[in-house]
Parts: C-alpha cells; sequence; structure tokens
C-alpha cells in the first residue's frame, strides 16, 4: 500500500519539478492544485489558506518538502512544517533543484527549509528560530533528514528521487514516531 503524503514546496518556482515526483506513482500526493484554483485559495486570505493546508494535510503520514532554491524562505512551507510536526506527521525534505524545469533548465540548490526551526526534546514545541535557546532545544534539521540527490544529468536525479521516494518517507515517519505528538 503507498504511503499518503502531502507535497510542500513554493508553487511559482518549482511547479513542474513537483510534477515529476508526483508522476513516478512511488507514493500517492495530494492531489495538484492548478495556478487558477491556488489562486483563488489566496485571494480568500490567510485564514482560507491555513484551511486549505490543513484539510489537505489531513489524513497524510508524512509531509515531504520539496525544495527549490527559494523553498526555504516561503511563508507556507513553513506553515505546512510547523504544522505537520505539531500534527505529529513525518517530514522529510528532497531537494529537487538538479531536476529540470519547462525550460529545460536546472536550478542551484537552496537552504534547508528545516533549520529556520527548533524543537524542545522534552515538551514537544515547535518555535520558528534557528539557534536553539537551551540545552532542551535542538534544530529540526538535525533531527529530520534532507535528501540532495548525488547527480548532475537530470534524468539521474529523476530516477535517484523514484528509487528512494517511499524508503524516506517511511524513515521520516519512524523518526517522528520517536518524539511525542
Amino acid at each position: 500500500m503507498k504511503r499518503r503524503v502531502f507535497y510542500s514546496f513554493h508553487f511559482a518556482n518549482d511547479y513542474w519539478r513537483v510534477q515529476q515526483i508526483r508522476n513516478m506513482g512511488v507514493i500517492e500526493g495530494n492531489t495538484p492544485v492548478s495556478s487558477n484554483e491556488w489562486e483563488e485559495v489566496k485571494r480568500k486570505g490567510n485564514d482560507n489558506i491555513k484551511r486549505w493546508i490543513n484539510d489537505n494535510m489531513f489524513g497524510r503520514s508524512c509531509v515531504v518538502v520539496l525544495a527549490g532554491r527559494y523553498t526555504s524562505g516561503r511563508k507556507w512551507v513553513k506553515y505546512e512544517i510547523e504544522h505537520a510536526w505539531k500534527e505529529g506527521k513525518g517530514i522529510v525534505v528532497v531537494y529537487i533543484h538538479g531536476l529540470k524545469n519547462a525550460l529545460g533548465e536546472q536550478d542551484v540548490q537552496g537552504d534547508n527549509p528545516l533549520k529556520a526551526f527548533c524543537i524542545d526534546k522534552t515538551f514537544n514545541y515547535i518555535v520558528q528560530h534557528e539557534i536553539p535557546a537551551d540545552g532542551n532545544e535542538i534544530n529540526l534539521s538535525k533531527v529530520c533528514k534532507a535528501y540532495n540527490p548525488p547527480y548532475a544529468y537530470s534524468g539521474n536525479v529523476y530516477d535517484y528521487i523514484s528509487e528512494h521516494l517511499d524508503d524516506w518517507c517511511e524513515e521520516a515517519i519512524r523518526i517522528r514516531n520517536q518524539y511525542p505528538k
């Protein structure tokens, strides 16, 4: 049985690359949304966006953050990571800059979006700051994994992600289950 996951990504920059991963069929992702549909969701305001994210993340066991050049700075990607942790979902980052876009172009690697968060090892809260405030906090990038395919050719990057994505999701779920919800 395929895992049901939620894909988190920067829509404007990485939609084409994300579609390649969705089309792999390795795991069951959330239903793709068109740019018109996403604009309609955004037009109704922040509360509507949160509701849409929460509804689409419901019933998913893992959030796969598909990280391109600008993903780490995106407000809604940050919200999705924070919400996923609070809901007890596995979180994994997969760098997708090596996949070609619609113009046949690859990109440069962006920052790890997980670096923007710290969690408390004892009380299970998550906060947006990179530097642990005290000995009870740890940066989320030290807990959850990020994978960067070790190839320059887009076809090899695609094959590598396709071969490993399911295992990465299972590992992310195991990691998250080590922490209280």
